[in-house]
This record gives C-alpha cells, sequence and structure tokens, in this order.
C-alpha cells in the first residue's frame, strides 16, 4: 500500500477530486490550509488574519492506495491540478505498512 499526498491550490480541488472520481478513485481526504513562500500569487492572495506570516490558502489531498494505482493516480494530479505556475501540484508519495 501506498499514501500519496499532494498540495494543490483551493480552485483545482473540485477538479482533481472530480476527476480522481471519475476514475474511480472515490476515497480520499482534503484538508485546508494556510501556507508562505514563492507559492503565492502577491496580486491576488493576502495575510491570513490568523498567522500574518501565512499569506496564501493552500490544500492538501491524502489518498492511501494500491501500488499499481500510483502512477495513476499521480497522473490525475499533475493534469488536473496544475495551472502551469512553479508549485502547482506537488506531491509524494510514502509506503503504508
Amino acid at each position: 500500500m501506498k499514501e500519496i499526498k499532494a498540495f494543490i491550490r483551493t480552485n483545482k480541488v473540485n477538479d482533481v477530486a472530480l476527476n480522481l472520481q471519475k476514475n474511480s478513485f472515490c476515497c480520499f481526504s482534503i484538508f485546508e490550509g494556510d501556507g508562505s513562500g514563492n507559492f503565492s500569487d502577491p496580486d491576488k492572495e493576502y495575510p491570513s488574519l490568523s498567522h500574518p506570516f501565512l499569506h496564501y490558502k493552500i490544500a492538501k489531498l491524502e489518498i492511501v492506495c494500491n501500488k499499481d494505482d500510483v502512477n495513476k493516480i499521480v497522473k490525475i494530479i499533475k493534469e488536473h491540478a496544475r495551472k502551469g505556475k512553479s508549485y502547482d501540484g506537488l506531491f509524494y508519495v510514502t509506503n503504508v505498512v
């Protein structure tokens, strides 16, 4: 078993989720958070009131799957989470014990 964690822009969550479901990957979790760094768009995103040093919204998708499905899931995330900007659709894959 493998766990995939993907950090994606919040406006891409629905597209990624719908396409995972269309491909029979129905069970995953999505968490919303704040972040900082080069990922943000200073023209559109502003500091969080709760955490002034964090200045963009991010979603983290987590899914546990069979190792044979990793490439399919990663491909879906890449195709539907990226807008052509740096740091779009970042993800990593780990073993589940």
